[in-house]
């Protein structure tokens, strides 16, 4: 196999500009962009006929499942998912079992990537009541940063000590991110379906559980916390539109804090559960047509930063629980993302050059992911060639992901995953899945 990849004839899209250029890859890295380059004997040409080159979505946010979960998926199985829908590295959150909320725990998860995973690689350290030194003893890049739960989690990993959530915002060496949501509100309107209902939830109530109102209060909270000490706040899978009222309009750079939107919220709305029921249940809640429309509008506005999966696989079986409180939260989405993103390119609501600012740039620059999420010469050659004039029925029949099964079912995407490339190497062809090792752990650099 040889060591230099050149990519003719493409359209490449990045830092908001889209030209038509030449790629060469060098032993991982791209050595060359240019109008035209010439092939020398020993490289490999792939000619992408005017289809678009993308810097390789980053995912900020996604659940493999391993260890402890491996009957819902695993990394071996999730990141082949993941290059199969043109993301090429993902940072992985700490809610497994054992959770990782020690040291330890997170250098396992990279040993088991090293080894399985198809695509490049981070995990994040899980804050817990009583893991302060832990965080503390944390150093520079050793994890794409700190997740706290400031709404219910599985195990004991929500965080609503007060004096523990000041005392890691004041000290975590690395960006702190956050998952939203007032346990004492869900717990009351819980407590007020079981009332009106009894044990027969209906589905169509989990927004109203799962309320906005819960929402909006967690983040206030955790964006006094961060301005109180300076602290770089990160918050995950934002669903409301009050919620967009916190935060800056605007490019992304020197921001302290910075949102992150899900695909699903995107696409789906409280309109879809009597036709989806369990299969978009997911936490925080996918909520009205309005808010929909609002987190559109925040993201043209610049208040939504970076566009993620918060990917979380679950068996059918599982979601087809017929008690609504005992069916899973969370949807399988990282083959389907980009595809389901740029389906707003084909509303004419995102440029692509947006969309390439908020899956890889403004990734790669929120983390301080080195030489990674943009087409630059020495920069990884981590790339997606999308052909957005050959459509993508979404069947189960290709789902790759070990749950097999996409909320997206039915629907057919106007763009297909032409090529993704890790490190310089093809991991899927666009037919299928290339197996190499050519994945990587992450290098992140300082972020406080």
């Amino acid at each position: 196999m040889s060591d230099k990849t050149l990519i003719q004839n493409a359209r490449l899209v990045n830092e908001g500009r889209i030209s038509d250029s030449d790629l060469l890859i060098s032993r991982g890295r791209i050595e060359k962009i240019a109008p035209h380059i010439a092939a020398d004997g020993d490289t490999e040409v792939v000619n992408a006929a005017g289809r678009y080159l993308l810097p390789g979505m980053i995912d900020d946010q996604v659940h493999f499942r391993e260890p402890g979960l491996t009957h819902k998926g695993g990394i071996r199985s999730e990141s082949r998912a993941a290059a199969a829908g043109g993301i090429t590295s993902f940072m992985e959150m700490p809610n497994t079992l054992p959770p990782t909320v020690t040291l330890d725990a997170l250098e396992d998860k990279y040993v088991v990537a090293a080894e399985k995973s198809l695509v490049n690689y981070a995990f994040y350290l899980g804050a817990t009541n009583d893991n302060l030194d832990v965080i503390r003893a944390l150093q520079p890049g050793q994890a794409a940063g700190i997740k706290i739960f400031m709404g219910a989690s599985t195990g004991n990993m929500l965080v609503d000590n007060e004096e523990t959530l000041a005392g890691i915002f004041r000290d975590a060496p690395a960006l702190i991110a956050t998952h939203c949501e007032s346990t004492p509100l869900i717990d009351a309107n819980l407590a007020a379906a079981l009332e009106k209902y009894g044990p027969e939830i209906p589905v169509t109530e989990h927004p109203n559980i799962r309320s906005a109102e819960a929402c909006y209060v967690s983040t206030v909270l955790a964006q006094e916390l961060a301005r109180r000490y300076s602290a770089p706040l990160h918050v995950l899978h934002l669903s409301t539109g009050r919620e967009m009222e916190l935060f800056e309009p605007g490019p992304m750079a020197d921001k302290l804090i910075t949102a992150e939107i899900c695909v699903h919220f995107l696409h789906f709305d409280s309109s879809h559960y009597p036709s989806h029921g369990n299969r978009i249940k997911c936490n925080p809640a996918i909520k009205t047509p309005a808010d929909r429309a609002a987190l559109l509008q925040a993201l043209k506005d610049g208040r939504l930063d970076i566009i993620a999966t918060d990917h979380a696989p679950h068996t059918a079986e599982e979601k087809a629980a017929t008690d609504y409180r005992k069916a899973p939260s969370g949807l399988p989405l990282v083959q389907d993302a980009l595809l389901s993103v740029l389906e707003l390119h084909h509303d004419g609501d995102l440029g692509l050059e947006q969309i390439v600012r908020l899956t890889a740039h403004n990734v790669a620059d929120r983390f301080k992911v080195v030489d990674r999420g943009y087409l630059r010469e020495g920069y990884w050659a981590d790339l997606v060639l999308v052909d957005t004039e050959t459509p993508t029925p979404a069947t189960a029949d290709r789902v790759l992901s070990q749950c097999g099964w996409t909320p997206f079912e039915g629907e057919t995407f106007r763009s297909s995953i032409a090529r993704t490339i890790v490190n310089g190497q093809t991991v899927f062809d666009g037919e299928a899945i290339v197996e190499t090792d050519a994945a990587q752990r992450l290098e992140i650099g300082s972020q406080r």
